[in-house]
């Protein structure tokens, strides 16, 4: 499995949301400026993210985007599952009922079984909050 470039400035960009969370809406500008992300690369990662209700939006002067909920409430696993979609590390496992033929006798489909459940387990059990807690409140790379 690997992490995409859209998986990652996500989860930049909503961790950012997250520190200014108490300065209202955020001009994507701003954002783009602070993490060093093309603005127009942003503007694609918004609207996938609009879709799925965890930012609030305001157009106008005083625009820009803001978190709908407070930042422990956003699990690294559910960010990254709207960005990436699956992340099954085998394409094989990522239907239910598993549509594979040797599904049945496969003896290397509990290695890709619980390879997934360690993997959604450890990306959901961080929140964008448990990252912020774990950054100095100095530390300006930290995200």
């Amino acid at each position: 499995m690997r992490i995409s470039t859209k998986g990652r400035y996500s989860l930049r960009l909503l961790l950012d949301l997250a520190e200014q969370k108490n300065n209202g809406y955020i001009a994507l500008k701003d954002i783009a400026e602070r993490q060093n992300i093309s603005k127009k690369y942003l503007e694609q990662i918004v609207t996938l993210l609009n879709r799925s209700d965890i930012l609030r939006a305001n157009r106008g002067y005083q625009g820009g985007y803001m978190l709908a909920r407070e930042p422990d409430q956003y699990t690294v696993g559910q960010i990254l599952r709207i960005t990436e979609g699956s992340l099954c590390p085998v394409a094989c496992i990522e239907n239910d009922p598993n549509p594979c033929e040797r599904s049945r006798f496969c003896k290397t489909l509990p290695v890709w079984q619980g390879l997934e459940n360690v993997i959604n387990e450890y990306l959901d059990g961080i929140t964008l909050q448990t990252i912020l807690d774990a950054c100095a409140p100095a530390d300006e790379y930290c995200i």
